[in-house]
């Protein structure tokens, strides 16, 4: 959560980012930042020991905790947070890997938000704006441009080129999603870096015996948590896919009779990995504990017939209401569509 001063002097964020960081403490002769970035801190570790361009591309992932000086005016719920869990990643790699690995990320997005249900609004190239707030290098902004204008352009993406939008080290591909007033922001990002490998003097050795510069390819797949968990509880409102959900199936025995199987079929579930739990008659009648778990993607439902044939008469939460099958067939369908990381519900069962 914390790092010296001096790290984020040498990595340029004191000098550009510092209106957004929260003040240094002092500690002793040093002073200490809450970090607003996890790049330098994946520099510093590629830069502790000596790498050769075997290695290459190397690449750290973290889901690292960083934090926002943000004005109370500019907040807002899970959107815009002062404290941030972000899925980040940084690549190490040549200058001929950067065009893979940046279009590698963008299929990770892809893969994410299929998974996630997530359409994003559109795809942004972020460009520097006049003003001081970012690094003056005009050839290094050529270069990393360009790379990320053919690594669209290959990837048939349509973008939109928006001023003003690069991070002060270097351009990004931003993936834009939209709530339901219209309103934008930023999740994923890719972006290229030239000027952080150069500033913590990062090398490795190449083939011919020689160091030379890697090159810093950042990627953030979800982006932040919290603004993640955002879009998808107004996405779904709450009643998230089968794979996500944090209760994925509760069972309902309808008497009390039926409770030892009803445990019985959420040991079986844990034993497969899934979210289960029982919702037995001391919580209502089975209508009442039916509308207490309607965003609970699967409903097993349990009676004396199912009891005495091993069976489940499964709900789902879109309404549909399946014949009672063999508990274990239905459990393994159930397991294969959330390891699959399904956003529907069911087929027809064979």
């Amino acid at each position: 959560m914390l790092g010296k001063r001096e790290l984020y002097e040498i990595s340029g964020h004191w000098s550009h980012y510092s209106d957004d960081m929260f003040p240094p403490m002092d500690l002793g002769s040093e002073q200490i930042v809450m970090r607003p970035s996890l790049c330098p801190h994946h520099a510093l570790m590629f830069r502790a020991r000596a790498h050769s361009y075997r290695e290459l591309p190397l690449r750290m992932a973290e889901l690292g905790p960083m934090y926002r000086s943000e004005l109370s005016g500019v907040l807002g719920g899970l959107t815009r947070v002062r404290a941030i869990q972000l899925n980040d990643a940084h690549i190490f790699c040549t200058i001929d890997q950067v065009a893979d690995e940046a279009r590698a990320a963008l299929h990770l997005i892809r893969d994410a938000y299929n998974a996630l249900g997530i359409t994003p609004a559109r795809y942004r190239l972020s460009l520097p704006g006049p003003g001081g707030k970012y690094v003056d290098a005009p050839e290094m902004w050529h270069r990393s441009t360009a790379l990320l204008t053919e690594v669209l352009e290959s990837s048939g993406l349509a973008y939109e080129a928006a001023e003003g939008e690069a991070a002060f080290y270097g351009p990004k591909i931003d993936i834009q999603i939209a709530d339901g007033a219209g309103r934008e922001s930023t999740l994923s990002t890719v972006q290229v870096d030239f000027h952080q490998p150069e500033r913590f003097d990062l090398h490795y050795v190449g083939e011919d015996g020689a160091k030379h510069r890697p090159v810093m390819v950042h990627r953030s797949i979800i982006g932040s948590v919290e603004r993640a968990v955002a879009h998808l509880i107004e996405l779904y409102g709450g009643a998230f896919p089968g794979w996500l959900a944090p209760l994925q199936l509760v069972v309902l025995p309808v008497s009390e009779a039926e409770l030892p199987q009803a445990h019985a079929v959420v040991r079986r579930c844990t034993g497969m990995g899934l979210r289960a739990e029982v919702a037995g008659p001391e919580h209502g009648s089975l209508g009442a504990r039916i509308r207490t778990h309607r965003l609970v993607p699967y409903q097993a439902v349990i009676g004396a017939k199912e009891a005495a044939g091993d069976q489940i008469a499964l709900r789902l939460r879109d309404g549909r209401r399946l014949d009672p099958h063999p508990a274990a067939d239905v459990l393994a369908r159930i397991t294969a569509f959330v390891g699959a990381h399904q956003t529907d519900l069911w087929d027809a069962m064979p």
